[in-house]
C-alpha cells in the first residue's frame, strides 16, 4: 500500500555543506527541531561553477526526509543556519510505504499536535 495523501506526502530535500562537523550540526537541529524524520550524510567531491570561476570541493552531501506539511519550515531553517551564501537546495515529493510514511509523521509531528 502507498501514502496518497499529499499534505502528508514525504518530501527529500537535497543540499550540501563545507563540512561533516556543519553537516552534523545541521542534521540534528532539524531533526531536533521535529523538520526532519531523517537526514543520511555522506561526503563527496562537488564541481561547480561559483562567480565564473570552477570549483572543486569535498563537500558533506545531506539528504532530508520531512512531510509535506513540514517542508516550507525546512527549507526556512535549513537557509537560516546553513553555511553558504547561496545553498543547494532541492526538493521533490516521493511516495513511501504507509508504515514508513507514519513513522516520518509521527517523527516530524510537533509537539502541540501530537497530544
Amino acid at each position: 500500500m502507498v501514502n496518497e495523501d499529499s499534505s502528508d506526502e514525504l518530501v527529500l530535500v537535497l543540499t550540501t555543506e563545507v563540512s561533516t562537523n556543519i553537516a552534523d550540526s545541521l542534521a540534528k537541529e532539524l531533526l531536533r527541531q521535529k523538520l526532519a524524520a531523517c537526514v543520511n550524510l555522506r561526503e563527496i567531491r562537488s564541481y561547480f561553477m561559483w562567480e565564473g570561476e570552477l570549483e572543486e570541493v569535498k563537500e558533506a552531501q545531506l539528504l532530508i526526509k520531512t512531510t509535506n506539511n513540514q517542508l516550507q519550515n525546512l527549507l526556512e531553517m535549513i537557509t537560516d543556519l546553513h553555511s553558504y551564501e547561496t545553498p543547494e537546495l532541492i526538493h521533490w515529493h516521493v511516495s513511501a510505504s504507509d508504515a514508513y510514511m507514519e513513522w516520518v509523521k509521527e517523527v516530524t509531528l510537533p509537539a502541540y499536535e501530537s497530544n
